[in-house]
């Protein structure tokens, strides 16, 4: 017998509290599951998944979070908060014609992912989380806690706390937008990330740049020339704005949130990180706490010399433990 052809992958735009949301599908029947990128990227950053859990028997949709790629961009920085992702999130699963997906996130999409299936238990029946482990809203105000985390030199701003003043950020990337994802991207890769000792590139140092501390002139193994080309493009057209919103509305996300303080996500889940990425060093306390904040999971993954982009770096390994967890959850 001639093997099954892999489904066509389509292109939708779907009505959204958005605006609309660019969603792209492969596999026409099945249970449905949404993947939510992170930044600095698109729908893109799901290729090796979006065919390999379709042939598995699944409906599989990647979007562009709101303000990337194709999907709307509105323009008031409040329009990025959480509970408005949550709200898009919901509404693609509608317009799909479904009741209920599994959601499924990588770093700023697994936040995502994490508070849809919080706040939305009614539609998201499991999550997977990519990168960032899940850590209960409350605790102190976001903005606080960032502006104390110094860096190693005098005067060092962490990333987060760089990336909230408007504008900042743009003025360093939207000059020379695939150089600096460029650079990104091989800064947080396991096989490009700087050497121990070198200058932390989540930190920016006194009057300066993240990208000076950024790799020039590698792209990681994982990151062709052509894929490279899909981000920088998307972006040289929307510019940075939009993507940089969603870390400017942490501190009202922790208001909308405080009645979700140190809830639980009680549906099955999944988690799946790179032994290399630095954030499961920063939030290794949230790991620790796994049994009381996502008692139901399924399966915590670590891969060993994986950086942070977990799906493109290893996309094989992260395919196959996607496809087992998927097919271990009930109808």
């Amino acid at each position: 017998m001639p093997p099954t052809p892999t489904p066509a992958r389509t292109h939708h735009l779907l009505p959204t509290p958005a605006g609309r949301t660019h969603a792209v599908q492969q596999g026409r029947q099945g249970p449905l599951v949404l993947l939510l990128h992170g930044f600095p990227e698109s729908w893109h950053a799901w290729r090796h998944q979006l065919p390999a859990l379709a042939a598995a028997g699944y409906r599989v949709v990647a979007i562009d979070v709101r303000g990337y790629g194709r999907s709307s961009k509105p323009e008031s920085v409040e329009a990025y908060r959480m509970l408005d992702l949550v709200a898009d999130n919901v509404a693609v699963v509608e317009a799909l014609g479904e009741r209920s997906a599994v959601v499924v996130g990588h770093d700023w999409g697994a936040t995502i992912a994490a508070v849809s299936a919080l706040t939305r238990p009614d539609v998201f029946r499991a999550v997977g989380l990519l990168g960032v482990p899940y850590t209960p809203p409350g605790g102190p105000r976001p903005s606080e806690v960032f502006a104390g985390m110094g860096g190693e030199g005098a005067g060092e701003e962490f990333y987060v706390s760089y990336f909230q003043r408007p504008g900042r950020a743009e003025a360093e990337i939207e000059p020379d937008v695939r150089g600096w994802l460029a650079g990104f991207y091989a800064a947080l890769s396991a096989d490009t990330m700087p050497a121990p000792g070198a200058p932390d590139p989540h930190f920016v140092g006194a009057g300066g740049t993240l990208r000076e501390r950024f790799p020039a002139g590698v792209l990681p193994s994982w990151l062709g020339e052509r894929d490279l080309d899909v981000h920088a493009g998307e972006f040289e057209r929307t510019g940075l704005t939009g993507a940089l919103n969603r870390y400017r509305n942490m501190d009202r996300d922790w208001a909308d949130l405080a009645g979700y303080a140190g809830a639980p996500i009680t549906q099955p889940s999944l988690f799946i990180g790179g032994a290399r990425d630095a954030s499961l060093a920063w939030l290794a306390d949230a790991v620790k706490a796994y049994p009381e904040t996502l008692p139901g999971l399924c399966g915590s993954h670590v891969l060993d010399g994986c950086g942070h982009f977990v799906q493109q770096e290893r996309p094989d390994e992260t395919n196959r433990i996607l496809i087992d967890w998927l097919a271990s959850l009930p109808a």
